[in-house]
């Protein structure tokens, strides 16, 4: 079976996602006070969710997108509780960023029609 086609705009989309989301986890500040209690982890869920759904949205390969997304939350946290002064790594957000990965690997593997699927597995 032929390997599934990228589709360009999904795929446009998840670099985008991926580029707010290191910019959101790597900056110096975390910015303001919450917007809500725990908008914190809210936007910890999103900002994972997003680009790991994107790229399966666009026929990536979700295995790696979700081992490589998967392993990059506890190594920001890791980064941000060591290598930047004004943030602290936090397990909790470690873990609402895995929470998120499993999100966008849910709802992605919903939308795209079974035989999809599997196409994403060869």
């Amino acid at each position: 079976m032929p390997a599934a086609r990228l589709r360009w705009p999904w795929l446009a989309a998840a670099v985008v996602a991926v580029v707010v989301q290191l910019v959101l986890v790597y900056a110096p500040s975390s910015g303001g006070p919450p917007l809500f209690p725990n908008a914190d982890k809210v936007i910890h869920v999103v900002i994972f969710a997003l680009p790991v759904g994107l790229a399966i949205l666009a026929r990536l390969p979700w295995l790696p997108v979700v081992a490589v997304m998967a392993a990059h939350a506890p190594v920001s946290e890791i980064v941000q509780g060591t290598m930047l002064s004004q943030r602290s790594g936090d397990v909790w957000d470690a873990v609402a960023d895995l929470v998120g990965v499993a999100l966008g690997w849910f709802v992605a593997t919903r939308l795209l029609p079974r035989e999809k699927l599997t196409q994403l597995d060869a």
